[in-house]
Parts: structure tokens; C-alpha cells; sequence
């Protein structure tokens, strides 16, 4: 069973099933905070660390089927029926899990993310973390100092870092970075033979407008060819990390739409 946060009132005193908040490639279940500080106050949040990210457990399958199912038990556990969020990879996971199991949800959203297989990698980030030197590190800014050799945005490295658990001796990455490094393209992709428009519940996309991951045309064009119902949405001034960059305007919208 997957790592979780639970937070906010019981499904019987909200009257509202629970909301599941699934995090990208690199994170953890803290990175949608926001929404869940958000929406805890009126509902049953329940935050989740994918297999092979935080403190869930490692597996050496990371395709979105192996996912979608990691979800579907923690959907199990908590009574059958939730919405969901989820973002970039999270959001890929959230699409595999409507359209293959509809009746575990009830409303999806998906943040900056389409149904489409991508020619980018984020390999030069696991080549980053897994070359780093964590000998004699004692605190996150020394191993910034270290990951900035490789790694130039600053805010790359602080997302990265998190995940970086200096508690242990010698310093390890909660990451399975092997896994995720030899999973890439799977990770990148899109799995085969998912069925079209088998999810019909109501489905919010967020895109970033100055990202190209969810943008007008091809990408767009799949969004609705498997969502036909889809309400896609753009954010102007945002990039790939909507919820970080805009994170009031994020999580309005996605509080009025699961509404």
C-alpha cells in the first residue's frame, strides 16, 4: 500500500466522497499542499507518495497500469469512490485509472498533462542525483552547493532536494532513481489500447499557457479524443508547475469545480 496524508473531516460529516491528490515524477505527497490546505477544511483529503518516491515502496515496474493500480487499492481502503487531482505524471496516472476503472471516480482533474507520448526526457535529472556526492553532507545547502554543478535552476534543485533524505547516514535519495531511469520511456509515454471516452464523469484539464505539455492542437486534440466531456483551461502566465507558480489561482479553480 501506497505511502498517504490524510487530512480534513470524515466522508460522513462532509458529505463529499474523498479527494485523492497524485503527485508528479520526482515529488511526494507534499507537493500538492496547497490544495490540500486548501480543501481539508471542507473534506476528506488524502495525499499519496507514488511507488518509488517518498516513503512508499519500491517496485521495479513503473508503468502508469502498475500506478493506476497502486491508487485503486488506496481508493479500496477508503471507501470505493473519490475525486481526483493529479499533476504531469500524476495526472497520467489519474487519466489510466478513469478510463480504465470509471467507476472509482467521480470527478478528475488533470494538471499540465495529456494523454500523448512525449519526446523530452527528464533523465539528465536522475543522471544529476544519482552522480551527486553525499559524502560528509550534513545540511540541504551544501548538497545544493554540489547539485548546482549540474543542475543550474535553483528551483529545480529545491524541488529535487526534497527528496533527498539527510536523516539517514550516509544521505540517500528517497527516489528509486535505478527504477526511474530505466522506466524513462515508459514514463514519458502512453500506454497502449487505453479505451476512449470510457470515463464520462466531469473532467477539468489546467494547463500551464507557457507550457507545451497540455498546449492547442495535438495535445489538446487527444485530451478531448479521450475526454470528450473534457473542460480544458489554460493559465496564461503559468509553466509546467501551475500549482507552485499560480498556486490561489490553481486551487480556486479546482475547488469550484469540485463543487
Amino acid at each position: 500500500m501506497l505511502n498517504t496524508i490524510t487530512s480534513g473531516p470524515t466522508v460522513e460529516d462532509s458529505g463529499l466522497p474523498p479527494l485523492l491528490l497524485v503527485h508528479g515524477l520526482f515529488g511526494s505527497a507534499k507537493n500538492l499542499g496547497g490544495l490540500a490546505r486548501r480543501l481539508d477544511p471542507v473534506r476528506k483529503v488524502i495525499s499519496v507518495d507514488m511507488r518509488n518516491h517518498g516513503d512508499s515502496p519500491h517496485d521495479a515496474d513503473h508503468s502508469y497500469p502498475a500506478l493506476a493500480d497502486d491508487l485503486a487499492k488506496v481508493i479500496a481502503d477508503h471507501g470505493g469512490l473519490v475525486d481526483i487531482v493529479g499533476h504531469s505524471m500524476g495526472g497520467k496516472t489519474a487519466m489510466t485509472l478513469a478510463l480504465t476503472r470509471p467507476e472509482l471516480l467521480r470527478r478528475m482533474v488533470v494538471l499540465d498533462i495529456a494523454p500523448i507520448a512525449y519526446g523530452h526526457s527528464q533523465q539528465r535529472y536522475v543522471d544529476a542525483m544519482q552522480g551527486l556526492d553525499l559524502a560528509g553532507v550534513k545540511l540541504r545547502s551544501e548538497a545544493d552547493r554540489r547539485l548546482a554543478e549540474t543542475v543550474e535552476e535553483p528551483g529545480v534543485r529545491a524541488f529535487l532536494l526534497q527528496s533527498l533524505d539527510l536523516k539517514a547516514d550516509p544521505p540517500q535519495w528517497k527516489l528509486n532513481l535505478p527504477v526511474l531511469s530505466d522506466q524513462m520511456q515508459v514514463l514519458t509515454g502512453w500506454p497502449e489500447g487505453l479505451p476512449k471516452a470510457s470515463f464520462t464523469g466531469p473532467a477539468l484539464f489546467l494547463a500551464g499557457g507557457a507550457s507545451d505539455y497540455a498546449a492547442p492542437g495535438a495535445a489538446a486534440d487527444e485530451i478531448l479524443e479521450y475526454f470528450p466531456q473534457a473542460d480544458l483551461r489554460y493559465l496564461p502566465n503559468s509553466g509546467h508547475w501551475l500549482h507552485a507558480e499560480e498556486p490561489k489561482a490553481v486551487a480556486e479553480a479546482v475547488a469550484d469545480f469540485l463543487s
